[in-house]
């Protein structure tokens, strides 16, 4: 991986042309989380927010981000996804919400978009629903833990 590969020759962007690559099994994992103060953390544990499931709709949020990815990034490709998985988990001791996302495909190019999409907007979704009674909420560290398929093989976050 040393080219910028969304830039041609001109410099000029343009979207990467994957039609004579094989179509292999693609993994994304990314993750992140979104700390607030220890009251909103409980209120969404108890499940007495007065809008609702938090982290069931903010699952939601992020797998439908997942799949409209495309739309938001604009030198992605459209992807049929195969599976998305979103775990949120509280987190008492860091007064925070991990969010763990697994994007699959059966493809010519790879789904770290769509992971990390999904984590952002799982997160904005738990900062939107909860900034009522906390706007000093922090979303952090969201980040490709690991890719596999495809020609560059497989990555793994050495941190």
């Amino acid at each position: 991986m040393n080219e910028l590969t969304h830039f041609n020759q001109a410099g000029e962007a343009h979207m990467v042309d994957v039609g004579g690559k094989d179509v292999t099994s693609r993994i994304a994992v990314a993750q992140g989380r979104i700390r607030m103060e220890p009251a909103t953390l409980r209120r969404i544990e108890q499940g007495s927010h007065k809008k609702g499931d938090v982290l069931g709709i903010a699952r939601i949020a992020g797998i439908m981000a997942s799949k409209r990815t495309a739309d938001l990034v604009p030198l992605c490709h459209p992807l049929a996804l195969t599976h998305v998985e979103i775990e949120l988990t509280p987190e008492a001791a860091e007064s925070a919400v991990y969010c763990r996302t697994v994007v699959e495909t059966r493809g010519q190019t790879g789904v770290e978009m769509e992971a990390l999409c999904a984590t952002q907007v799982a997160l904005l979704t738990i900062y939107d629903m909860c900034k009522a009674v906390d706007r000093g909420m922090t979303i952090e560290q969201v980040q490709l833990l690991e890719k596999s398929g495809g020609k560059s093989g497989h990555w793994v976050r050495s941190e």
